[in-house]
């Protein structure tokens, strides 16, 4: 089973639900009766912990489970100079209702663009010095800046033209990492909703309605990316995460990856593809008929969004299925997102987290012995 390079038979996409302890703090932290500083020292134990139990699972590459974030994308981007968080947007009204009315927040860009100053360079490096395994860290894909407002979202003084700000967000993505690469990561993860979003009508529809055009979305996003990644070293391995959202168990869109699947598979310079394939709103395997000989994909076919384990029987068979699209030996297993993409977590326990990881490992070890 296993890989020289990651991403490995047995994956997982990053969050973890937060210890007990890790939510007490930041209440604490919220209430001014502890400093920063305090805080960190809490979630040092915690990832500290967390590593352990990844690596006895029998994982080979571990994250921090995004412990220090109440956002997987939010407590990155703000610290972006120009990057501000602004109010709450609509769900798409397909989706499933969140129980307390939450809908995700928005971005907006109200200045120039720049990289001041590293943003996970120091939360690496802890990871790091924790982690016999190799360490993973996940970030934001660069689309997450632009899809949900769109131009309207971006100062016009700032930008008067977009091409000028898809290349400072670029640069700012180069700077952030080369100094992870520098620190001594090698694997990094994007996590995007905007190109799986683009699979759904719905989203497709109010992206139009924003003045863009969803059928060029996807080569534009693309373009980023891959601007993005421009002069990555060879030895760097990169993959994207794509999410139809994740907020206690809550998805915000759906729609099979046929719409993107062209761009996605032989237009992105990623190494593999993390991909949604729990449940029926990620469509069938055959977009996977567009993925080229040299990329991997993880397939999520394991539901962080649910307590029930899933078999290993019928992974198998969701596995041999895919395998009928792309070659087996390009394929690996995963949860179909994180535990806890927000601090709130997911519906199920950390025991039924471990079960679930538990369980990729064993089916990895079964179907790729």
């Amino acid at each position: 089973m296993r890989h020289i390079n990651p991403p490995f038979r047995a994956e997982h996409v990053g969050s973890l639900l937060r210890p007990q302890a890790v939510l007490e703090a930041r209440q604490r932290l919220a209430n001014g009766e502890i400093d920063a500083a305090a805080l960190r020292e809490v979630e040092d134990r915690a990832i500290a912990d967390a590593v352990r139990k990844q690596e006895s699972v029998g994982l080979q590459d571990v994250t921090d489970g995004e412990f220090r974030r109440a956002y997987f994308h939010l407590d990155f981007l703000k610290q972006l100079d120009g990057v501000s968080v602004t109010g709450g947007i609509a769900a798409n009204k397909s989706a499933k209702a969140s129980a307390d009315g939450f809908t995700p927040p928005q971005l907006s860009v109200t200045g120039k663009l720049s990289h001041a100053r590293p943003i996970q360079v120091a939360d690496y490096e802890f990871l790091a010095s924790q982690a016999r395994a190799i360490p993973k860290v996940s970030i934001p894909s660069p689309t997450m800046v632009h899809f949900r407002g769109g131009r309207a979202a971006i100062d016009i003084e700032a930008y008067p033209e977009m091409d000028a700000f898809f290349d400072d967000l670029a640069a700012c993505y180069r700077d952030e990492i080369d100094a992870l690469y520098r620190a001594g990561c090698r694997h990094i993860q994007l996590d995007d909703t905007n190109l799986a979003y683009l699979c759904d009508p719905d989203m497709r529809a109010a992206a139009k309605e924003r003045g863009e055009d969803p059928n060029t979305l996807p080569k534009q996003y693309a373009e980023l990316i891959n601007a993005a990644l421009t002069g990555r070293p060879d030895d760097l391995t990169v993959g994207i995460h794509l999410c139809r959202g994740n907020y206690r168990s809550t998805w915000f869109a759906q729609g099979g990856y046929e719409p993107v699947a062209e761009v996605l598979f032989n237009e992105l310079a990623v190494d593999a593809y993390f991909l949604e394939y729990d449940d029926e709103r990620s469509g069938d395997f055959a977009p996977l008929r567009h993925v080229p000989d040299n990329k991997t994909v993880v397939l999520g076919l394991v539901s962080s969004k649910t307590p029930e384990l899933e078999s290993m029987d019928a992974l198998a068979k969701r596995i041999d299925e895919a395998a009928a699209y792309v070659d087996l030996n390009q394929l690996c297993l995963s949860p179909q997102c994180g535990f806890s993409s927000t601090v709130e977590g997911n519906a199920l326990t950390e025991d039924d987290q471990w079960a679930k990881l538990e369980r990729v490992v064993e089916t990895a070890r079964k179907v790729w012995a």
